[in-house]
Formats: structure tokens, C-alpha cells, sequence
């Protein structure tokens, strides 16, 4: 889709065009005019699919010039920029045939959603529509890592989908040595120094191939190297990303820092990993109470319990009680099957498809794919002092 930005702002179009050319199909932000007047005196050869006009300055007749703007290219979808608040001009666009009025300085993640209905308006084909699941560990040590890429290998492998596993561990992240002895040839923050060069064929050249549906693009080596990613970069990967992959996979680790929330509120569903242990279930509900406090809906939350053993004085209906969160998914304590996976950094389902772990790993899949929720209740007042009503 090719598109006209009227403004006198280089740095705006700069902007734009790099936006423009990291989203899938891109847009091309081939011309520019420095004001509408302009744009009517030196109309385009081939009418463009977007108009992006720059209100900035609120010129007397810009609100004449739009309309006339909008017969001139009347198949065109327009976007307006605007750094003030016009009730007269925004009503008079409108009635041109704006539908989308963004506010400078211009927001990233408004400007593609704003793209993507225009797009959809369009009848602009979209690649694919993936799904971003976040797995978080609630305490160290909890395996969320381990889950994480295992899954990944699973959805891939048993529900023949095409799967990107992203490592956000802002240090040490190791989950590719998980599932294999590749060393990764681009990180995450390789990518975000070239991330202009942003599409699906730069992002699968970067990745860590598991199999021919699952990739992983590995965290950083050097955690100093840490700092190359940036928010803005996270939401044009994950933009990418979501074009070309069914499912994507995050390794959050346990930091909260503007990268990890950049990607969890791009999330569909977040996997809050733990073990049914007193201070893992107190780190859980420090987790949760974050998640409550940014307004992420409780039913996009799912916990899972890890090396779970049944018997123990802590029950499943016990923990949805205390965390007012819904248990959707155990993993058994399979140590054996476990350990060698990880040491030989193979898949436990390849390494070993009859444990245990592999079974639950398996079942996980089909309560992903299928969208099955099993129901959880119980009462642990005495855990916390306080009980489910309160959430």
C-alpha cells in the first residue's frame, strides 16, 4: 500500500516511513508535499492508498483544502495528525471522510492500529493473525523457562503450527540451549540494532531453527547488551511476528522492566509459572496484584503449576482461592525426564514422549488449540487473610 504525507516535519516523515516499512504487507510512504495546496497543485500520478495529512499548524483554510483533498482522491483512506484540539475542523474532516485522527507527537502503537483498520478497510490481505502467549516465572527457579520452550516444541511438532519462541531475559537468557546445541548466529538485540530492516524473511534469518516450525530468537549473550532493545522495538517485532507465526512464544523471565511490559501488553494470554509453594504463591500474588494495578483482564491470566505432586497440604482449589486466579494447567514432577532434557538440551518430548512431563506438555497443547478451560475452586483464607470475594 503506497501513501501521501503531506507535512513540512523531515523528521515526521522519517518516522512514518520507518514505521511504515516495518509493518506486513509494508506501507510505503513513497511521496510527500509540504502542504495541502501543494498536494492539489501537484497531484499524484498513481492515487495512493493512504493520505496522511499533518494538521499541525491549523491553517484558516486547511478544513477547504481536505475536502477538496478527499474528491481528489476519493478512493483513498485519509489519516489525520493533529497537535490541537479542533472541534470545527475535526467535524468538517470527518464529514470528508476521516476516519482516523491521531494526536502528535505521534504515538507508535495508535499509528498501527489506526493502519491496521484502515488496511482492513482496505481489503488489504493479511498474512496470518498469531497469537502472543507470555509464560512468566513467579519465583526463580520455577521452570517457566523450561515450559516455555518445551510447549513451543509441542505446539510445533504436535499441532503442526508455525511457532516463534522470543527470549526476553534481559540477562542470561539460555532458553535456546533448552532445546538445542545450535549456537545462535543474531539475538534479540542484533535485531534491534537493524530494526529498520524488520520483516518476516530479515526475522526468520535471525532465529535459532528447531525444527521447521520453531524457532527461537535467542536473548543476548553479553548482558550489557541488554540495553539494545528498546519498547518501540519489541512492538514492531512482535507486529512482524503475529503476520508469520500462528503462535508467539515469550520467555519473560521475571523482570518487570518497559521492554517486558511493552511485550506482555501485546500478549493474548499470560502464563504466570509456579510451584505449589508457600513462597512461590506469595511472589504470584505480588505478580498478580501488578497485573490488577496495569488493568490486564483477569481472564487473559492463567496460572500453571509446576512439579506438582498430588497429596501435599497445598491443594489446587487452595491456591485459585488465595490468588483469586484460575489454575489452568499442572506439571508433574517428572525430575528424571526433566533433568536429562535440559542437560542434553533436547526436547523432552523427543527425548523422551512416554514421561510424564511429555504427556502434560501434550495436553497443554490441546488446551491451547482447543481453547478448553478446566474449572478450579477452593477456599485458603488462612493463607493470606484474605479470601477470592475480594478480587
Amino acid at each position: 500500500m503506497k501513501a501521501l504525507l503531506i507535512s513540512r516535519d523531515s523528521l515526521l516523515f522519517a518516522e512514518l516511513a520507518s514505521q511504515g516499512a516495518a509493518r506486513v504487507p509494508p506501507l510505503n510512504v513513497a511521496n510527500s508535499r509540504v502542504s495541502m495546496r501543494e498536494a492539489l497543485d501537484r497531484p499524484l500520478g498513481e492515487a495512493p492508498g493512504v493520505v496522511i495529512v499533518d494538521a499541525g499548524d491549523g491553517a484558516p483554510d486547511d478544513a477547504d483544502l481536505l475536502e477538496r483533498m478527499a474528491r481528489q482522491y476519493p478512493e483513498a483512506q485519509f489519516m489525520l495528525l493533529t497537535s490541537e484540539h479542533q472541534p470545527e475542523f475535526l467535524i468538517r474532516a470527518m464529514r470528508a471522510g476521516v476516519r482516523e485522527v491521531l494526536q502528535l507527537p505521534l504515538m507508535h502503537r495508535a499509528f498501527h492500529e489506526a493502519m491496521d483498520r484502515i488496511a482492513t478497510a482496505a481489503g488489504v490481505a493479511q498474512l496470518r493473525d498469531g497469537k502472543v502467549l507470555a509464560f512468566i516465572a513467579c519465583k526463580g527457579g520455577s521452570g517457566a523457562t523450561f515450559i516455555s520452550t518445551n510447549f513451543g516444541y509441542a505446539l510445533a511438532t504436535l499441532a503442526e503450527k508455525k511457532v516463534l519462541l522470543i527470549d526476553l531475559h534481559g540477562q542470561f537468557g539460555d532458553a535456546a540451549l533448552y532445546v538445542s546445541d545450535q549456537k545462535p548466529a543474531m539475538t534479540l538485540s542484533d535485531v534491534c540494532k537493524q530494526i529498520a530492516r524488520i520483516d518476516g524473511p530479515f526475522l526468520d534469518s535471525c532465529l535459532v531453527h528447531v525444527t521447521r516450525g520453531f524457532g527461537v530468537l535467542a536473548a543476548a549473550d553479553d548482558p550489557s547488551q541488554a540495553k539494545e532493545a528498546k519498547p518501540e522495538h519489541i512492538d514492531a517485532i512482535l507486529r512482524v511476528a503475529r503476520q508469520h507465526y500462528d503462535y508467539i512464544v515469550l520467555d519473560v523471565g521475571r523482570q518487570i522492566d518497559a521492554v517486558s511490559l511493552r511485550a506482555l501488553d501485546s500478549t493474548d494470554t499470560i502464563y504466570p509459572v509456579l510451584q505449589l509453594a508457600l513462597p512461590d504463591i506469595r511472589d504470584a500474588r505480588r505478580l498478580l496484584d501488578i497485573f490488577r494495578s496495569l488493568g490486564y483482564p483477569l481472564e487473559t491470566i492463567r496460572l500453571i503449576v509446576n512439579r506438582y505432586e498430588k497429596g501435599g497440604r497445598l491443594r489446587l482449589p487452595d491456591l485459585h482461592a488465595a490468588l483469586g486466579c484460575e489454575v489452568v494447567h499442572t506439571v508433574p514432577n517428572d525430575y528424571v525426564a526433566v533433568t536429562d532434557s535440559v542437560n542434553q538440551g533436547v526436547p523432552v518430548l523427543e527425548l523422551s514422549r512416554a514421561s510424564a512431563a511429555a504427556r502434560s506438555l501434550a495436553d497443554l497443547v490441546e488446551l491451547v488449540t482447543a481453547r478448553r478451560a478446566p474449572e478450579t475452586r477452593g477456599l485458603l483464607d488462612r493463607l493470606f487473610g484474605r479470601g477470592e470475594a475480594e478480587y
